[in-house]
């Protein structure tokens, strides 16, 4: 199996993340990271050093897969300070003739406006509408200029997001010989033993937010698990042993 090895732009993401920690420390204040995807927050958990100032991982509502890091703990500064993330709305202007718009569509259309995608965390469609949560400093231009996604005509708001409609989850059970993650991720995706462990070597596969090349690694009870391209799901643990001596094993999938 092939060793993921940190590149150059690593080597210097991670000495990003030390100097704003050492800044939040040096400073006595709280300082913020862009949106991370799943291999920057995986870098993050590698700094040891950032341990020191606090760091805290949120995205705009629990369960977010794009998060922020706030270094600085409330404890120790004698304050706190939210993170500055907007929870945009873009809703059809007229619904009756709105496109089914995807994920990819609202993603295209801010890409098009010049939108660097580190200022954008996840992106949720619900009940006909997108839910984008975005950086404070540039939520004020996304709410002039994206007016159209595909060929519908936009409406935009900042709105407080809807906590528990956005990320939602259904409950599975997979038969497994045993809890090793490869074996875990082939049942819950519908893959080959081998092809589960094809995405290890690829450095598709992520444990809590943390890059791991560990085939027989062990997920424990609320892990959360990330494979890139198949979606991710929270890891619940043992429920019963079956006849034939497999283990049920229970998962919530996201949707």
């Amino acid at each position: 199996r092939g060793q993921i090895l940190m590149t150059a732009d690593d080597a210097l993401l991670k000495k990003r993340f030390s100097e704003l920690a050492a800044r939040s420390v040096g400073r006595d204040c709280f300082v913020f990271t862009d949106f991370l995807g799943l291999a920057e927050q995986s870098l993050l958990a590698e700094c040891r050093d950032t341990e020191r100032a606090g760091v805290t991982l949120f995205g705009g509502i629990h369960g977010c897969e794009r998060v922020m890091a706030r270094f600085g703990d409330p404890e120790r500064l004698g304050y706190d300070e939210d993170f500055p993330i907007v929870c945009i709305m873009a809703a059809p202007a007229a619904p009756k003739f709105a496109d089914t718009l995807t994920h990819r569509d609202l993603l295209g259309a801010l890409m098009n406006l010049g939108i660097e995608r580190e200022v954008l965390g996840d992106i949720f469609l619900h009940d006909g509408a997108a839910y984008i949560f975005a950086e404070e400093k540039i939520a004020p231009f996304l709410l002039e200029n994206l007016t159209r996604a595909k060929h519908t005509d936009l409406c935009l708001s900042a709105v407080t997001p809807p906590e528990g409609l956005l990320i939602r989850t259904e409950p599975m059970t997979v038969q497994v010989s045993g809890e090793r993650l490869d074996a875990v991720i082939a049942r819950v995706f519908g893959l080959s033993r081998e092809d589960a462990q094809a995405l290890f070597a690829k450095g598709l596969v992520y444990l809590d937010g943390r890059k791991t090349e560990s085939v027989s690694a062990l997920p424990h009870e609320g892990n959360i698990v990330s494979v890139r391209t198949f979606g991710r799901f929270i890891y619940r643990g043992v429920a019963s042993l079956s006849k034939k001596g497999k283990l049920n094993v229970l998962i919530e999938k996201y949707i």
